[in-house]
């Protein structure tokens, strides 16, 4: 089984490597360190929940494009079109509408650790990771 550490997200940053160039990171935050337990340039994924955005429209919530601004289409332009056929004479379940978005488990696979501040206690992960500031997350490795 995976080792997991519990972190707490403080925000995102950038780091600059010797060459120059810049790596957009995440600093999470440990209660402790075990030494051989984490290192930089391992390969971890993160699980948390994801920001909650609230009662979402299809353009927003699955990436619809919607109507076109003209043509007739008066105040038309961000609803979601037809939402089925003739038979079976009701909507089918899982079609696409309005709804809730974000607030969900998720997991970010693949995540390089690009700096460890063992007198801190923080961890920089290359990347994006679930939730907003104060999040707890779960990093597996």
């Amino acid at each position: 089984m995976a080792n997991s550490l519990l972190v707490k997200k403080i925000g995102m940053t950038q780091i600059f490597k010797e060459d120059g160039t810049a790596v957009a990171v995440t600093l999470v935050e440990t209660g402790s360190f075990d030494e051989n337990e984490i290192n930089e340039g391992d390969m971890v994924k993160v699980t948390g929940l994801s920001k909650g955005k609230g009662f979402q429209g299809v353009v927003k919530r699955h990436g619809f494009s919607g109507f076109p601004g003209s043509h007739g289409h008066k105040s038309h332009e961000r609803s979601p079109g037809s939402i089925g056929q003739r038979f079976p004479q009701h909507t089918l379940k899982g079609t696409r509408m309005a709804g809730r978005l974000g607030g969900k488990k998720t997991t970010v696979r693949n995540l390089e650790v690009a700096k460890i501040d063992k007198d801190l206690k923080i961890i920089a992960l290359k990347g994006a990771l679930p939730g907003r500031r104060g999040t707890k997350l779960i990093i597996n490795h």
